[in-house]
This record gives structure tokens, sequence and C-alpha cells, in this order.
């Protein structure tokens, strides 16, 4: 999704005595980890911060964390130990990152008592079987092992402290803002799918089994009964790609998977709703990019969602493809309660903490845990 600098304070001053040096370890390329470090990034660099970013390549390559004005290394595990070894307080970014940085501390004499920050970007609800039992035993492990835990919503929060989190705190995470480069014309982004005279719902997100898209798929059927039939795009890459594919061809559904997109933020502007089905959603990056965009949402009443979109949104019960496809129904039919929508959609992302609120945020906690250190 969108991706740009947050604005450094002016004059920026350096921080403290000495110059904090953080390593920011992420553990893969999702769109709202990435983008969070990138805005982190920048903000901690403006306030003199040393800021080494221990990622995969191509996310570099994608965000352009050098340009933030961090430090990038790739994160093998011998690249990430002498990060880790080097640094006043590593920051890792998902449960698996957490759990890598974790080990790197505790594999290298020189990183010995070196804090470490956990933000929990996503997750998921209880999951039978043994991929339940290691991903429970997993969050356990970053849990225990993070001097503080992050949520960025409250379940997220609860969660970790279940799991045995010595101090686990709330930390909204701010959406990038644009760029200053002007988007598209939404007619043109329409002509460009197909659109011009047929509406248009997008969902953006990795195709995996938590994002819902089957259920999403199931909803589609009863679209195709619509007059004109709106086309449904999905934004995003994953292992699902095939079966979803297959089923998209074998039911002629309207809908169109696009794969990974730079351009999600313009596409979801040139949207009558947005659809959000998933089984779980911490902070959504869709979400917030809806209702800042001023485009009705439908979404899923699942994790941090409600506290996140508050009344500017319509829920439905996650599982109920009948609700999911009704609901989206009913926003095509009514023009004025979209418009109604999205003036409530911007009204409630005022509400939410901006990228320099982040910043201070996340550089308080530092503070705190470099005073104890001290002491």
């Amino acid at each position: 999704m969108s991706s740009s600098p947050v604005s450094p304070p002016a004059p920026a001053q350096p921080y403290g005595r000495e110059p904090l040096r953080t390593v920011q370890v992420l553990g893969g390329v999702g769109p709202g980890s990435c983008a969070h470090v990138r805005s982190l990034a920048t903000g901690l660099a403006a306030r003199g911060v040393r800021v080494t970013v221990c990622a995969p390549v191509e996310a570099e390559g994608a965000y352009d964390f050098t340009g933030a004005g961090a430090d990038f290394t790739p994160d093998a595990a011998t690249a990430l130990r002498a990060a880790c070894a080097g640094a006043d307080l590593v920051h890792a970014h998902g449960v698996r990152a957490g759990m890598r940085a974790a080990l790197a501390l505790r594999g290298d004499r020189r990183a010995r008592g070196v804090p470490l920050v956990v933000t929990w970007h996503g997750g998921a609800p209880e999951v039978d079987g043994a991929l339940g039992r290691v991903g429970r035993l997993l969050e356990r492990h970053v849990a225990r092992a993070a001097s503080v835990v992050l949520g960025t919503s409250w379940d997220q929060v609860d969660l970790a402290r279940r799991r045995g989190a010595r101090d686990a705190r709330l930390a909204a995470v701010a959406v990038p803002a644009a760029g200053p480069e002007p988007a598209p014309e939404p007619e043109k982004i329409r002509a460009e799918l197909g659109v011009v005279e047929r509406p248009l719902l997008i969902a953006v997100g990795s195709l995996v089994a938590r994002r819902g898209y089957g259920l999403l798929l199931e909803a589609a059927r009863e679209w195709r009964a619509l007059d004109p039939v709106p086309l449904l795009v999905i934004a995003g890459e994953g292992p699902l790609r095939a079966e979803l594919s297959r089923r998209i061809e074998a039911e002629g559904l309207p809908v169109r998977l696009l794969g990974r997109r730079r351009d999600a933020d313009r596409l979801l502007a040139a949207a009558d709703v947005a659809v959000l089905p998933s089984r779980w959603e911490g902070r959504s990056l869709l979400a917030q990019e809806a209702l800042r965009a001023g485009v009705a949402l439908v979404a899923t009443r699942v994790g941090g969602v409600p506290e996140l979109v508050g009344d500017a949104a319509v829920l439905v019960p996650y599982g109920d493809a009948e609700a999911l496809a009704g609901a989206v129904t009913a926003l095509l039919a009514d023009p004025e309660r979209r418009t109604r929508l999205a003036e409530a959609g911007r009204a409630q992302a005022a509400t939410w903490p901006s990228e320099d609120d982040t910043v201070a945020q996340v550089l308080a906690v530092y503070d705190e845990l470099m005073d104890r250190r001290r002491t």
C-alpha cells in the first residue's frame, strides 16, 4: 500500500548524549509491517537514532529503508546476529521476526542484556491440531523473551499477556500518508480494469487462508445476479492463488486476481466498495486506507476491526457468505449511504494516531528500556 516518510521534527535533535543504536527486524515483506518500519526508521533517524533494518532483500528494494536514513542488512542469520550484537536495542516486527531476534540475541554473548521489543502486527485466532500447538509455542517463546510486547489492537495485547508477556501494551500503528505524487484519476483506473459502467469491488491482502477469500468467492456468486454485474478485484499474492483461480474459472465468477500490486491504494480510491472478509485482523491496513480514502467498507467483525472502524463501516459475522453478499449488495444500491460512510470514515481516520505520534510512543518505550538498563 502507500508509503511515505514521516515528517521529522524541526529542527531534528540528536538522541540523548550518544546516538541510540537500534535494529529493526522484519520477518517478511508484508505491506503493513514493511510500511510501518519504513515510517518508523524515517522518524527515528530524524531524531538522531541510528537505525539498521534487517529484512529480506526484496523488502529493501520495495521500501527503500536506506532512503529513510537507515542502514540495511539482509536477514541471513549471521548478519542478524552481528547486527544485534552491536545494538543497544532490538525491535522485531511480527512473531516470526521476534523468534529470530530472540535466537540471535541469545546466541551471541555480546548481545546479552540487549532489550527486545516485539510488535505483533499480525496473528490468528486459536487453531486446532499440530499447527495450532506449534503456533502457540512460538507465541509463548516470543512473548516471554521480549522486554516489551506492543500489540496493534487490544486483542493482541490480551493474547500476549495470556502467552506470558511480562509487559504488553497497546501501540497503534499509523498508516503512512500518501506520497506527493498525484494519484491517477479514478476513471482512468476503472477504464484500465474495464469497469467504466459497472461497480468495482476491491479486496487487498495476501492469498492465505485467514483472509477469507473462499468466503468472498461464495459471496461473489450472489453478485452475478446484479445488473450490472460488479467486478471484484483482489490485489495480493500467495499460496492459494491456483486454488482460487480454478474456482473463479469453474464457477464463472466476476472476480479478477491482480497479483501483488504497488498501486493498491490507487485501485482502492477508484472502488465503490472495499471488502475485508478475514477470519482475523489486528489493525487492518486495508480498513485504514479505505476509511481514510472515503471508500465504503464491508468487513467481518473480528479481532481489532470493530475498535478500529467504529461506526464507519458495515460489519458482518465471519463465515456468513450470505450476510457478506447482502451487505455489499445493499451498499451498491444505496449511493447516499456510501456517501455517509465515506464521511464517517474520514472522521474516524482523523482520530487515529499520526506517524509522528507512533514514532514518539515507540521512542518513549526505548527511553524507558534504556533507563532500566543503565540502572
